[in-house]
Order: C-alpha cells, then sequence, then structure tokens
C-alpha cells in the first residue's frame, strides 16, 4: 500500500519547505547524513533561498537537521551509542511518569488515550508514517500530562521528541514493503491497548512493568546504524 498524503495549505514560503523536506525525510527519500545545499533545495523547490534556511532552521530545532557554521545543513544520522543512551533516559522519565498517571489519570485523559488509540490503528491500516509518528508522540505525552507533574511533562516531551528522530531514520516501520500491511496486533498498539487496562485500573506496578517492555521492544526495534 502506497503512503498517502493529505493536502495541504502553506502558510507562508518557509512553511511549505519544512513541510516537504520532512516528508521527503520521514518516507526516507533523504538518507541519515545527506547534505542539504540551501541552493539546490531552493532551485528544486522555486523559491529563494531565505525560507529555505528559515525551514531547515526548524527542522534543526527538531533534531532532524544539523547545521553546521560554514558547511551548511545535512540530515542527523544519531550514532548506536546516542540512541541507547536516550532510550535509557526515556525509560527512566517515562516509567515515573506513568507510575505518577496511574494515581492521577482522569477520565478525559482516559478519554484522550483512547482516541489517540483510534488514530494510531488508523495509521497503521493506511502505513503512514507521518501520522503515526505524531498520534505516537501525543499517547506518551497524555500520560506525561496526567502524571500532575509539568517539569516531568516538559522532559519527557523533549526526549520524545529526540527519540521521533531515531524512528524516522531508523525504524523499519513501513519498510516500503509494497503491498504489505502492518497487522493490527503490532507491538506498539498492543503496548498501548495493556498500557491503557492498567491506568484505567490505576494499577501503577503494572502500568510501569508494561512501559518499561513497551520501550525495551520500540528501542529493540530500530535497525542499528554504523558507526
Amino acid at each position: 500500500m502506497a503512503l498517502t498524503r493529505e493536502p495541504r495549505l502553506y502558510t507562508t514560503s518557509a512553511d511549505y519547505v519544512y513541510q516537504e523536506l520532512r516528508h521527503k525525510i520521514i518516507t526516507k527519500q533523504l538518507k541519515p547524513g545527506q547534505r542539504l545545499p540551501e541552493v539546490n533545495i531552493a532551485v528544486q523547490m522555486g523559491v529563494s533561498r531565505t525560507p529555505v534556511r528559515e525551514a531547515l532552521r526548524r527542522l534543526a530545532s527538531e533534531g532532524l537537521v544539523v547545521i553546521i557554521p560554514n558547511s551548511g545543513a545535512r540530515l542527523a544520522s544519531p550514532t548506536k551509542r546516542e540512541m541507547e543512551d536516550t532510550f535509557v533516559v526515556r525509560e527512566q522519565l517515562e516509567c515515573l511518569a506513568v507510575r505518577l498517571a496511574a494515581g492521577r489519570i482522569s477520565e478525559r485523559h482516559l478519554r484522550r488515550l483512547e482516541e489517540t488509540l483510534l488514530d494510531e490503528e488508523r495509521s497503521f491500516e493506511e502505513q503512514n508514517l507521518e501520522l503515526y509518528l505524531e498520534v505516537n508522540e501525543t499517547f506518551h505525552r497524555i500520560i506525561a500530562e496526567a502524571s500532575g507533574n509539568k517539569v516531568l511533562a516538559d522532559y519527557v516531551e523533549n526526549i520524545l521528541a529526540r527519540t521521533n528522530v531515531y524512528m524516522v531514520f531508523y525504524d523499519p516501520f513501513l519498510g516500503h514493503r509494497s503491498g504489505q500491511t502492518l497487522p493490527k496486533d503490532h507491538p506498539s498498539l498492543k503496548g498501548h491497548r495493556v498500557l491503557i487496562d492498567a491506568l484505567r485500573d490505576r494499577n501503577g506496578d503494572l502500568a510501569v512493568e508494561i512501559m518499561c517492555r513497551h520501550l525495551t521492544l520500540s528501542s529493540q526495534g530500530l535497525e542499528q546504524p554504523e558507526e
């Protein structure tokens, strides 16, 4: 099944360049470490260099692009060690968040998690990596928000942005395997379903166990980059 994109309305030239480059990165038309010359991008997209520069800065703030002084921009290329270290930190933060959330979560948060799960199922049905990244991050942000600890929620949001970068480059989510559909019992979906159940039961110990297992599977599912 081919990737599909809904038509977008762009407010500025920079927004147009940003969205187009981000789509190419996520669909792996561009590769980790690849150079992104401003002039070439400007010519290809029919814009000046100014919106290209602005778009690259925005991508850099998300960790997808690295801007090197006097050298230009290139796609990020995280190392295996960097990925491992980041997931260690993410596990500690999210296990604390889910333990706190188990004792404080509201019906509103539970409803939002259920709604996000439906969107996640749709992302697998459509083989839509961009949608999956968005809803997966939203799911984990809701749990952090439900913890009631604003500082912790901010740290979780930051670490989610970093690990999303790794998923973009190294998660064989679609693998661009033509004609194949990912099953509805994908580990990500299964992990999120049982996590919601544990939170609804306010079972903090079980929620932590599920979160730790879920993140371990996520980390192990990444195709390891070369050092």
